[in-house]
């Protein structure tokens, strides 16, 4: 993946809503994912970090190697893990070109990665190159396809779609999540297993109205609303309409619903 595929950018803006966004769903997404003491898991496009530290929490006896095509998102990485004692070890490197030997790792986590990818199947095959026979990958991915709200509204849908087609455009798919368990198989994994994670949010969690409905989700799709208007999806006075409409649904009578995928697979023996 090139730093262009990545249709959200790496401003300072999305490297804290990444940071919400991995703080709001950390249990729901990552509470049931840790590894044995004393194996070796790659990270595989670790980002700015977000989600390592949950990952070397929840593992505290593995060793974890955290990697990324950005210099500018790992360093960000790097400076994270200082501040917050992560043991985990970085490295600049593409999923494409992994610079270790074939069956490395005993275990490999994929989080918000394939979405932005040409090949997600060619991915994946590059990663079970490193993977140990009877090793796992979990992957997680959004579906933006799964976003549905009260108060309902045109002017959002079309906002979200947006989002959907200049991913699209860079490569991506932000429809990713529903096709994870026919990828996992076509590279070839087995017992793969994809459970479906919703988020649903109302007034009475707080938590979730500012640190998803708000911050995570809405923030993502209106930071792509620059690009829409100039390349003449809507007008500018159509897009703020959407995200007036999202933000709309985080008060006290609206209601958000989205879905997250979890899958995991295993490279044959």
């Amino acid at each position: 993946m090139s730093e262009r595929g990545y249709v959200h950018g790496y401003s300072e803006t999305e490297s804290e809503r990444l940071s919400v966004q991995a703080a709001t769903l950390n249990e729901l997404l990552y509470g049931d994912t840790s590894y044995p003491a004393g194996s070796l898991v790659l990270e595989a496009g670790c980002g700015t970090g977000a989600q390592t530290p949950v990952v070397t929490k929840n593992s505290p006896g593995a060793v974890i190697i955290s990697v990324d095509i950005s210099q500018k998102s790992l360093a960000a990485a790097k400076k994270r893990a200082t501040a917050e004692g992560n043991a985990a070890e970085y490295l600049n490197c593409d999923i494409f070109g992994l610079p270790f030997p074939e069956d490395s790792f005993d275990h490999i986590f994929v989080c918000f990665v394939l979405e932005h990818l040409r090949d997600p199947v060619d991915a994946l095959t590059a990663l079970m190159r490193v993977l140990k026979p009877g090793g796992t990958i979990t992957v997680i991915e959004g579906d933006h396809g799964s976003a549905f709200f009260h108060p309902e509204s045109a002017a959002a849908k079309r906002n979200i779609g947006c989002l959907v087609k200049l991913q699209a455009e860079a490569g991506g798919d932000a429809l990713i999540g529903r096709r994870l368990s026919p990828l996992l198989r076509s590279a070839g994994l087995d017992a793969v297993s994809v459970s479906p994670r919703m988020v649903y949010v109302d007034s009475s969690r707080p938590d979730l109205v500012e640190g998803f409905t708000r911050k995570t989700f809405t923030a993502m799709v209106e930071g792509v609303g620059e690009d829409a208007v100039s390349s003449g999806m809507m007008t500018k006075e159509e897009w703020d309409e959407g995200i007036s409409a999202l933000y709309r649904t985080a008060e006290e009578d609206g209601t958000f619903c989205y879905t997250f995928f979890k899958a995991t697979g295993t490279r044959p023996v």
